[in-house]
């Protein structure tokens, strides 16, 4: 997971922003569907 991505998850639960941890999420997982799948 690269390391900006972290920092604004580890943001975004701190700050409890649902919204926010959820659209992170899934830019995650567009960006390991991109990738092929690797971590």
């Amino acid at each position: 997971m690269p390391q900006w991505l972290k920092r604004q998850l580890m943001k975004a639960f701190q700050t409890k922003n649902r919204r926010q941890i959820l659209l992170l999420n899934d830019c995650w997982f567009l960006y390991q569907d991109k990738q092929g799948g690797r971590n």
